[in-house]
């Protein structure tokens, strides 16, 4: 296997050429991995989200400012951290999970979104449940004992920015519940 070729499983961990830290011209003519994938979702999604907020009041959007904050924090800032998650622990973090991870995230917050503007909350549900996979794929990525055994769980990082990103994970696993009591209510 020569420096450039790809492993010649799909599912193997990413050697030091695919990490965040290989050099600029070492990851020449590969595919972009699931952690810059979520990054850039991340980003655009904030990016939206500032949209969406700008001409909520212009255009007296009625769910406006909920999609403006959930496209922020829940398609914006939780993308990118779990992106970063990735980036930081190339070692363990399978390419197939994260590519479910992807999907599950984004489509399921699109059902989430397209479902609350509809007014159809078991349709919230079925967005949900996609959303809670893509948590546990997460939760699964960071559990104790997924690094290799020369290098701790955490891998590249540090035991707070590991207990932030849990946290925000463990957030997300309750929240997601409230969102969909929250939304039956509404429309009941």
């Amino acid at each position: 296997m020569t420096a450039s070729s790809e492993p010649a499983d799909p599912d193997e961990a990413p050697t030091q050429q695919g990490s965040a830290t290989a050099p600029p011209g070492s990851r020449r003519g590969t595919h972009p991995s699931p952690a810059a994938v979520l990054a850039a979702t991340g980003v655009c999604s904030v990016v939206l989200g500032g949209l969406v907020a700008a001409v909520t009041g212009p255009l007296e959007l009625a769910h406006g400012s909920w999609l403006a904050a959930y496209l922020v924090l829940v398609g914006g800032v939780t993308q990118c951290a779990m992106g970063q998650a990735r980036f930081r622990r190339p070692e363990v973090m399978r390419a197939r999970g994260g590519w479910v991870q992807i999907g599950c995230w984004n489509l399921g917050s699109a059902v989430v979104i397209g479902a609350t503007l509809a007014g159809q909350p078991v349709a919230v549900d079925l967005g949900s449940a996609l959303l809670v996979i893509a948590v546990a794929i997460a939760f699964r990525a960071m559990r104790p004992g997924a690094g290799t055994a020369a290098r701790p769980a955490t891998g590249g990082m540090s035991p707070l920015t590991d207990l932030a990103y849990r946290t925000l994970l463990l957030v997300l696993a309750l929240s997601i519940p409230v969102g969909m009591a929250l939304s039956h209510v509404r429309h009941s």
